[in-house]
């Protein structure tokens, strides 16, 4: 399988940068799986082309993306810069789920619960039983019927019985 995508390094840079507008292009080049310089060269072609404008703000840089800005291509030249950050870009409150999943559409993942069935060693151990009897599957009749005779038993060694 070959390992190409959707959008180009360009694209990839622009997302970035509209996630987080302080970023540094080490932290981008990095995300993205290119080299720093190569970053600083499509940052410095984007801000040429009226995409990007750069602020300087103490020692750090501030991006601010054009979002009305058209697409380049003819066959995206109706689309600006804001529709497709929109459609690739999470809202941030779809972001914690995301991380949780893939799908933003599909509610988050629940942590499977992983129970033994009871045994009748278990309802043994367990002393007085009630809570057991009420938490058993339906199919296991004879778990069941095991677990109220324990609780017979019980029952009547606290009231004396010899038996």
């Amino acid at each position: 399988m070959s390992d190409w995508t959707f959008f180009s390094n360009y694209g990839h840079v622009l997302v970035c940068l509209s996630r987080n507008n302080e970023v540094r292009l080490r932290d981008v080049a990095a995300e993205v799986g290119i080299t720093e310089r190569a970053v600083q060269k499509i940052v410095k072609d984007m801000q040429d082309a009226g995409f990007i404008t750069i602020s300087k703000h103490g020692r750090c840089n501030r991006y601010r993306l054009n979002k009305r800005k058209s697409l380049r291509h003819h066959l995206e030249s109706h689309c600006n810069v804001g529709k497709l950050l929109a459609l690739v870009t999470r809202p941030d409150s779809f972001k914690a789920a995301a991380n949780k999943t893939d799908n933003i559409d599909s509610p988050p993942l629940q942590p499977a619960v992983r129970t033994e069935p009871p045994t009748a060693a278990n309802i043994r151990q367990a002393g007085s039983v009630p809570e057991l009897t009420q938490a058993l599957p339906p199919q296991d009749l004879k778990v069941q019927k095991t677990a109220k005779k324990k609780n017979k038993l019980l029952a009547g060694q606290k009231q004396g019985s010899l038996f």
